[in-house]
This record gives structure tokens, C-alpha cells and sequence, in this order.
């Protein structure tokens, strides 16, 4: 687990039963066309944008913030999702894709194809460094006995089959500040 997340989590565990804190989740990861064409890009062999990319953003939420309480789709598209979840202890708009097209200015005028955001409060959560590496520290952590159970995982798994099976609803309500670009964009 990334020490920011931990750190964040341990915070987290200090609030009263009733504090919230409001949170925006980005994470634009670009594609090319082989996306589409392989099993990645076909929602019925692994569930789409929601699952494949932002199933591992939602089992984190849950981990630090506590149990969902509530969820809205306002996008859904092979290269695009979003919405708005709550849970104990934040509110979180939350956006994912694979479309180049929709990465921030300041993205693309750095010549980057990735972008990664957590704002936590309002402040953003560093947790860059060690990203890429944390598939592999997982997977030497089951191979050491530890890692997560399915009872661990049952929430993020409920969370993406909602998003998956809901209907988004547009652009109403608490939406990610990126969706009006979206939509500027059909």
C-alpha cells in the first residue's frame, strides 16, 4: 500500500462519525486503438472503463473513507466514465478514460499521456512516486501470504457493477469539473 494512502487512511480515522471531506478523483490513462480491439475494450470480457481502470480506485476509497452510501452515473462510454459517490466519510466526483482528447491543458502542454489527480479537501494528494510499482508489491505481498480477501474486495466489486448496470443521468447534480468537456465534445 502507498504510504500517502496510509497516511491519508490514518487521518481519515481520527474524524467524527459525521465529518465529510470532499474529494475529486481523475485518472486519464491514454489508449490507442489496440484498446479497443482487445479483450480490454470489450465490455462484456472486462467490464469496461469502471472495472478495468477504476476498480482499484474504488476499492481504495472504500478502504480509507469507509462504507459507500450512495452512488450516481453521469457518463458512461467505452473510452469515458463518471459520476459521484458517497461514502462515511467523504463525497467524491469522480472521473476515469482513455481518451487523450480529455486530458487537461496543463497535461497536454507537458506532453504527457497520463493524468493522475486525488484532491483530498481540496489539496492534492501526491502519490506519483511508486505508482507504477504497486501491482508488483501486491503481488509479492499474496505471494507472501498476505493481500486482501474477497470480503476485502466486495465493495469495490458491488461499486463498478452499479456504474456498470446504472443509467447516467448527464450532467446533473455534483459532477467532475471534466465531464462539461466531454460533452463538449459529442
Amino acid at each position: 500500500m502507498h504510504p500517502a494512502i496510509k497516511a491519508l487512511r490514518d487521518k481519515v480515522a481520527k474524524l467524527s462519525r459525521n465529518e465529510t471531506i470532499d474529494v475529486d478523483l481523475t485518472y486519464l490513462t491514454s489508449r490507442g486503438n489496440w484498446y479497443h480491439t482487445s479483450w480490454k475494450g470489450d465490455e462484456h470480457k472486462s467490464g469496461g472503463i469502471a472495472t478495468n481502470i477504476g476498480v482499484h480506485f474504488f476499492d481504495m476509497l472504500g478502504w480509507i473513507f469507509g462504507n459507500r452510501t450512495g452512488s450516481i452515473v453521469h457518463l458512461h462510454k467505452p473510452d469515458v466514465a463518471a459520476g459521484y459517490l458517497e461514502y462515511e466519510h467523504a463525497r467524491v466526483r469522480w472521473f476515469l478514460s482513455i481518451n487523450a482528447d480529455y486530458l487537461p491543458e496543463a497535461a497536454v502542454s507537458a506532453g504527457k499521456r497520463t493524468y493522475r489527480s486525488i484532491l483530498v479537501g481540496g489539496e492534492e494528494l501526491e502519490f506519483s512516486e511508486g505508482f507504477t510499482d504497486l501491482h508488483t508489491e501486491s503481488y509479492a505481498d499474496i505471494l507472501r501470504g498476505g493481500g486482501f480477501g474477497l470480503d476485502d474486495a466486495r465493495a469495490a466489486i458491488e461499486t463498478v457493477f452499479e456504474i456498470r448496470s446504472g443509467a447516467p443521468m448527464g450532467l446533473k447534480g455534483e459532477y467532475h469539473p471534466l465531464c462539461a468537456s466531454v460533452v463538449a465534445k459529442d
